[in-house]
């Protein structure tokens, strides 16, 4: 099938909810990916965070086709073997307080658990969440994201959410009633532009929340699996939230959402109030454990530090060449740029050259590559972005 019959099929018959680039990629290994013609591109999209340890992933795949052999699905009203495997790797990761986990199949999902779980645990409704946060489109998870351009054509939408600016400490302690069950909030706020909390801001909420007796819930689809340099982001701030939200790379790019809680929490869920029939699917089961093992064995959180540092130093030298940068801010291999123009001209050109980026809101640039990149991949990345930033 060529090109434009592809392009012509999903446009005709697919939902037109994505901003579409024409381009259509038909095979990825690692950091790479090809279209139908053959052209090569570094992704430094990693399909919005997804591919965290590259596309085709050999323990992955050979994981996956092991399981296929052996059994595709079975439901959560039975036991597994491999879903009991990926539940002890998780829990042998978190810390001994969060120790009872649901599993579902997006980030959106695992939001939309933990805001259940707080309202049955605490027999509250409001939730806080924040300005320039984003939990998913899904009716909760949107509820609590901040974007009107998401949020306008849905209303009216769950009631009791209240949004409030980040990095705010007396707003916080001000908006919180005795109708809060949880604030919810990422450590870095991904789609608003990459933003890092401000320092002691993490701190300080958590101190809050047990001072009040609200949960805190942390979103870390996008910062978990070792992106920001640590396992879960909460390590950079030493804080241990009442219930962690994770999805995207887990499963080594197969769909999957997984909400962890303290078990006291979690167990106020009763049988048949929050199941879903995708849970725990054996395939996806076994390529999370898969992923996992690649992660630890392949010291993956550490080279997304390393690397990380070494690309925000390369970015920050740009930034003292261009003035058109006003800023470079992340942690980890989760990085941006944010210019003092408009960005789509220059994610478009760069797509040409062979590097495929995102944008973080009009103005910013946002790079999520695989944690398997190299110093190699990084600089040809800088290369096409000097070459790109030197025609503005």
């Amino acid at each position: 099938m060529n090109e434009n019959k592809i392009i012509d099929i999903e446009n005709n018959l697919m939902a037109n909810v994505f901003a579409k680039k024409k381009i259509v990629l038909e095979k990825g290994k690692g950091v790479l990916v090809w279209d139908i013609h053959g052209k090569e591109y570094l992704d430094f999209s990693s399909s919005y965070g997804v591919a965290a340890l590259g596309h085709s992933h050999p323990k992955i795949v050979k994981a996956i086709n092991e399981q296929t052999k052996k059994l595709i699905s079975c439901h959560s009203g039975f036991y597994n073997p491999k879903r009991a495997e990926l539940l002890q790797k998780i829990v042998n990761l978190t810390p001994n307080e969060l120790n009872k986990i649901f599993l579902s199949n997006s980030g959106a999902e695992s939001i939309e658990c933990a805001i259940k779980l707080a309202r049955k645990y605490t027999g509250k409704t409001e939730i806080i969440s924040f300005m320039g946060g984003y939990h998913g489109k899904t009716m909760g998870a949107l509820s609590a994201t901040w974007d009107k351009k998401y949020r306008k054509p849905f209303e009216p939408l769950i009631p009791d959410f209240k949004h409030i600016p980040p990095n705010n400490l007396a707003k916080l302690q001000d908006a919180i009633t005795d109708k809060t069950a949880a604030v919810l909030l990422e450590p870095v706020r991904g789609e608003s532009g990459v933003r890092v909390s401000s320092q002691g801001f993490l701190q300080g909420v958590k101190k809050i929340c047990d001072n009040k007796h609200v949960l805190l819930i942390l979103d870390e689809v996008q910062t978990g699996f070792g992106r920001t340099g640590k396992f879960f982001s909460a390590e950079h701030w030493k804080i241990i939230p009442d219930i962690l939200c994770l999805a995207k790379p887990f499963a080594g790019g197969l769909p999957i959402g997984i909400t962890i809680a303290k078990e006291n929490i979690m167990s106020s869920l009763k049988i048949g109030e929050h199941t879903s029939t995708f849970s725990g699917s054996p395939v996806v089961c076994a390529a999370a454990c898969a992923a996992i093992d690649v992660l630890l064995e392949e010291k993956l959180v550490e080279n997304a530090a390393n690397q990380g540092a070494y690309f925000k130093s390369r970015l920050e030298g740009l930034k003292n060449k261009y003035k058109i940068i006003k800023e470079v801010r992340g942690l980890g291999l989760m990085l941006a740029i944010e210019l003092r123009k408009e960005v789509y001209e220059i994610i478009q050109k760069a797509m040409n050259r062979g590097l495929l980026i995102l944008n973080a809101g009009r103005n910013v640039i946002r790079f999520l590559p695989p944690l398997i990149v190299s110093k190699n991949q990084i600089d040809r990345a800088i290369t096409i972005i000097d070459s790109i930033l030197g025609e503005e």
